[in-house]
């Protein structure tokens, strides 16, 4: 695949976490979430200070045939600072996941689960 078409591909990933966390937090402006330019390094998804008070992740995006989870989960914990890494993955004909974690998933079903 050409270097082209492979930025592209990552930039449709990127484009569709966006516009999902825009959909899910609606009280934010557009432009309190972006996509990263392509090539820039740093965070996928580029979060206002009023984004980042509603939503604690950093985003890195992989849309790849064959992805090397660990240099991904490295990639990201390098760039999240403060954040919580967030590796958002897909590739074509399959579902997009999203790696977390796993303590901070035990905590999410457990504020799931309070009654």
């Amino acid at each position: 695949m050409s270097a082209r078409k492979s930025k592209a591909k990552g930039r449709r990933l990127q484009n569709l976490v966006r516009d999902r966390l825009r959909e899910a937090v609606p009280n934010l402006e557009d432009d309190d979430i972006k996509s990263q330019t392509m090539g820039m390094t740093g965070e996928d998804i580029v979060l206002s200070p009023a984004a980042k008070k509603l939503i604690p992740y950093s985003f890195e995006c992989k849309n790849v045939e064959k992805l090397n989870i660990w240099s991904a989960l490295e990639q990201n914990s390098k760039n999240c600072k403060d954040r919580i890494p967030a590796l958002v993955f897909t590739r074509n004909h399959t579902p997009t996941y999203v790696a977390l974690p796993f303590e901070h998933l035990i905590e999410l079903i457990k504020r799931y689960n309070i009654k």
